[in-house]
């Protein structure tokens, strides 16, 4: 089939969304929701000559998915794989499913479990530095407490110097991913001497040294903290074959990279919902306080914490980390009646599907009844999808949930946090859903009964 063959969905048309490539650039959120809200559940434009088809049917996201999976592969920017390698985000085929394998006992339940008590010990202290009355960017705040977290829990590294460290090279690639020559990163090879090339490569650089320190600790000293750089030195496949330094690199760098990033920024629209909503807040203080009387949680109580649980999986729905997933065309197909060209790009976007009106009523407004056992089970699978679906559904889900939970139940405690009067929050979709500058809050002590 030649690519030029029809039907196509319908696209933008005229008006301020006329110029697609654009509009995609500068607005992506509201591109998108356009489309799906005018397009319907497939629509279509052109960046260039490439083609970009935005599905956004629960059918359509399994099919992409799950179901014909192996025809959609993991669309993937060089500058991802210049910083990842091949990492879990980045690699296809045999060889991810083989490292998948090897990963997914570092996230069984019994490690989750003991990951969790380093996350309410290094929360627990967070909340005995603040003080009441404080103004803090509580962004910056979640920032410092996931790094101290998955640092802990990844490299057994517990040393605020070197924690620091790795936050700051991380913290200056991610930014580097946004800037055009990066996303264009074929230029990193023909103009290395860029300044922005230059900043890009040093911060791996400076990634790579910390990381490959600790492997090379760990190798030597044959010592197992029970941290995860440990588990995957020693974790072995079918064949007895054990992961190199450069594979237990990427896998380390993934994971920093995607727990830390992600767990941050989902802490941070919850804090921002909670204090958006006091109704909402009241309820969750009333579970906190009747379920904990006072004591610090702990992994078992995350059954115990209902409401929580709740909320945050409402935080996700709002503001979902991770915005969108891209997928590329492997061979010509048909999807939903309209031919798909190989080679064209595939857009999914949890933001657009989770505030989609046909599955969640009033789709602005923050529910957390929403969650209840009923209402979740009556709408279709893939409406929600904050972390993927299929093989390459995030190994990290559970990790991530506990740690939102378990941060939020110990601080809310304690704490309530009031956004800066005035301050208008603004969203920024980079390579996660982020707050354009930051989230100003005004830390206060709550009264209960355990105080």
């Amino acid at each position: 089939m030649r690519a030029t063959r029809g039907p196509y969905p319908p696209g933008p048309g005229d008006g301020i969304f006329h110029k697609a490539g654009t509009a995609f650039r500068r607005q992506p959120l509201e591109f998108l929701v356009h489309l799906a809200r005018t397009c319907g559940d497939i629509a279509h434009f052109r960046i260039g000559r490439q083609h970009v088809f935005l599905l956004n049917h629960p059918d359509q996201i399994k099919e992409v998915l799950v179901t014909a999976q192996a025809n959609f592969l993991k669309a993937r920017a060089p500058s991802t794989r210049r910083l990842l390698g091949e990492g879990l985000l980045t690699s296809e085929g045999d060889f991810h499913r083989r490292q998948r394998r090897l990963i997914m006992p570092a996230f069984h339940r019994q490690h989750i479990a003991g990951y969790a008590a380093v996350m309410v010990s290094y929360a627990s202290e967070l909340g005995q530095q603040w003080r009441a009355g404080a103004t803090v960017d509580l962004r910056k705040e979640m920032m410092r407490l996931t790094l101290r977290i998955v640092s802990k829990n990844l490299f057994d590294v517990d040393v605020a110097a070197e924690a620091e460290e790795i936050g700051d090279a991380l913290s200056q690639a991610r930014e580097l991913f946004h800037r055009p020559v990066i996303r264009h990163s074929a230029l990193l090879e023909k103009l290395p001497f860029l300044p922005v090339a230059r900043r890009f490569e040093n911060a791996r650089a400076r990634l790579d040294v910390i990381v490959y320190r600790i492997i090379t600790e760990r190798r030597r000293n044959g010592t197992d903290g029970g941290d995860l750089i440990s588990l995957l030195l020693s974790a072995q496949d079918e064949n007895g074959d054990r992961m190199s330094d450069e594979q237990v690199r990427d896998e380390a760098i993934t994971i920093l990279l995607a727990g830390h990033d992600t767990t941050t920024n989902a802490l941070t629209w919850t804090w921002y919902l909670l204090s958006q909503h006091p109704e909402v807040e009241a309820k969750l203080h009333a579970e906190i306080d009747t379920q904990l009387r006072g004591r610090l949680p702990s992994f078992d109580d995350l059954s115990r914490l209902v409401y929580a649980e709740m909320v945050v999986s409402e935080g996700l729905r709002l503001f979902p980390p991770a915005w969108r997933i891209g997928r590329r065309v492997v061979a010509d197909c048909e999807v939903g009646g309209y031919f798909f060209p190989a080679g064209s790009l595939v857009l999914l976007s949890q933001y657009v599907t989770q505030r989609d009106s046909r599955y969640f009523p009033e789709p602005t407004r923050f529910d957390p009844e929403r969650w209840t056992t009923p209402a979740r089970e009556a709408r279709p699978q893939f409406s929600y999808f904050p972390f993927g679906g299929g093989t390459r559904r995030c190994i990290g889900e559970q990790f991530a949930r506990t740690a939102i939970i378990l941060i939020i139940a110990t601080l809310a405690a304690t704490w309530r946090t009031e956004l800066v009067p005035g301050y208008k929050v603004e969203i920024e979709p980079l390579l996660t859903l982020q707050p354009k500058h930051g989230m100003p809050m005004t830390l206060q002590r709550r009264k209960t009964g355990h105080s």
